[in-house]
């Protein structure tokens, strides 16, 4: 568990599973001896001592001008799942979150920001044979534009989310269909970065004077900072994806807490330069 105060917002990371695997397995151009020269900041945190990397699956509460959000609802529990870590899962998430404030009737908002089946498990839980809502009193915020997509299209990475954890909330009448620059509050605000998924977005928090941006899947790993351009194997459109990521690192580099979806802790740094490319600083 990490915590972050940016201005009057408060974040706090709430793991769902981390799993370890070789980098080639999302990114097959970060063979060990293409990321030798980032070896020096990638490890400890985002490298092992056996070259694997440790992939976090976790969940963002926002606390913002008395609303409670959840950012990304992870794998979910009792989910028919092709990944055997991910196959009907049975965990104490609800627990963890609550013991943060964030009990399942006081949220106020759930966001995806994008509807891939890691980003969208804990949307519903199984009741009575049924998938019903995990947060009934909360919208449920998703894009429109990846909406579009995906109600049409499969996940090739978990191909039953659509009729669990997604479709459920659809016809529940909890969500909100909205644009890439929804604001949530006056101090966050989805901004569009499309690439990983048509319809992707990453949150972005100001508060008195301080930012931080929540990326989603622009990034899946800090070694993309420094290699923007080698595929993603999640990628939808691997070229704008690309494009997206060196715009983000130019317009977010430096001053910006940056919080990676899915990097270990600990999980937020700041993008700087390193000669003629950038990294992620932890420190």
């Amino acid at each position: 568990m990490e915590v972050w105060k940016i201005g009057d917002v408060t974040v706090t990371r709430v793991l769902d599973v981390q799993i370890d695997m070789p980098p080639t397995r999302l990114v097959p151009d970060a063979t060990p001896e293409n990321i030798a020269h980032m070896k020096h900041w990638l490890a400890p945190h985002f490298l092992n001592d056996d070259d694997t990397m440790p992939l976090s699956i976790h969940t963002f509460l926002v606390e913002s001008e008395g609303a409670r959000i959840v950012v990304d609802t992870c794998i979910g529990n009792d989910k028919p799942r092709d990944l055997p870590a991910w196959n009907m899962r049975q965990d104490n998430f609800l627990d963890r979150i609550a013991d943060h404030g964030f009990h399942r009737e006081s949220v106020d908002l759930v966001m995806c920001t994008h509807l891939h089946v890691d980003h969208v498990g804990w949307n519903t839980i199984l009741d009575k044979g049924r998938w019903v809502p995990t947060f009934p009193n909360a919208r449920y915020l998703i894009g429109e534009q990846e909406w579009g997509f995906w109600k049409d299209e499969t996940d090739p990475f978990g191909q039953q989310a659509r009729e669990d954890s997604i479709v459920p909330i659809i016809e529940s009448g909890l969500t909100d269909l909205v644009p890439p620059d929804h604001r949530l509050t006056g101090e966050v605000v989805m901004i569009p970065t499309p690439g990983h998924t048509p319809g992707h977005v990453s949150v972005l928090i100001e508060s008195r004077g301080e930012r931080a941006v929540i990326t989603g899947d622009l990034f899946h790993h800090p070694l993309q900072f420094a290699e923007p351009d080698w595929k993603d194997i999640a990628d939808v459109d691997p070229v704008l994806a690309s494009a997206t990521r060196k715009q983000f690192m130019g317009d977010f580099s430096e001053g910006t807490l940056v919080l990676g979806s899915h990097f270990a802790s600990p999980t937020g740094g700041k993008i700087v330069r390193d000669g003629g490319v950038y990294r992620f600083d932890v420190n």
